[in-house]
């Protein structure tokens, strides 16, 4: 055993789950260069994570665009209509998230989307996210703070009906600000990061894998996989 065991995970969505991040860069690249300016890869690290309405204000801020934050959200929102029901599925997570629900390993759904924009990222997945029967959204009032406050995976946590204890439960994670706030929780995490990601920047990290095809599950005393 190389790390603590855990009997509860919960996963990320952008990014880890669903190919979503490319298409958020694509619209905030398309809103940037209308004005001259460029999205870089470096902001994006910065924001990922954050609810709506604080990536949107530090875009505006970082870049220094002509526009509030609601003109903001109303211009991505109409790029994304288009986007999001186009997304797919990562490498590696359909066979891990069948694997766990065979075993019934509780596992549960940790986003920083709201519901709206989670029901147009899951359209074309809707079987695969039946695979979550705890779902918590960045739009819940109890999640007061987006990442890298602990709130989201405090309260999805709490939504097992076991209520395990932080120290129990596994987080999967693609950006920075989500394994931060993992830690903040109190949880082991499992990074997948962009290729583009300087791993050494996220030593809080418990494992930094480069794809969830090279996870092992019985590192973290969960059923290895069939062979």
């Amino acid at each position: 055993m190389t790390y603590k065991p855990v009997t509860h995970i919960l996963f990320d969505m952008d990014g880890l789950l669903l190919n979503t991040e490319d298409l958020y860069t694509m619209g905030f690249e398309q809103i940037a260069s209308r004005f001259g300016k460029k999205f870089t890869f470096e902001l994006k690290c910065k924001i990922m994570g954050q609810h709506s309405r604080e990536f949107a204000g530090n875009i505006i801020k970082e870049l220094d665009l002509p526009l509030t934050v609601d003109e903001f959200l109303v211009e991505t929102r109409k790029i994304f209509i288009e986007l999001f029901p186009q997304s797919k599925v990562m490498p590696g997570v359909q066979r891990l998230l069948l694997h766990l629900h065979k075993h019934k390993i509780p596992m549960g759904l940790a986003t920083s989307s709201s519901i709206e924009t989670y029901d147009m990222k899951a359209t074309r997945h809707v079987e695969l996210f039946r695979l979550f029967p705890y779902k918590t959204y960045g739009s819940d009032p109890d999640v007061k703070r987006g990442k890298p406050s602990p709130d989201i995976f405090l309260v999805a946590a709490a939504k097992f009906a076991q209520k395990p204890a932080p120290e129990n439960c596994l987080v999967f994670e693609d950006s920075l600000n989500g394994v931060r706030a993992a830690v903040a929780a109190g949880m082991q995490v499992v990074m997948v990061p962009d290729p583009r990601f300087e791993r050494s920047l996220a030593p809080e990290a418990t494992l930094i894998v480069n794809s969830m095809e090279d996870f092992r599950p019985e590192m973290f005393g969960l059923p290895p996989f069939d062979k």
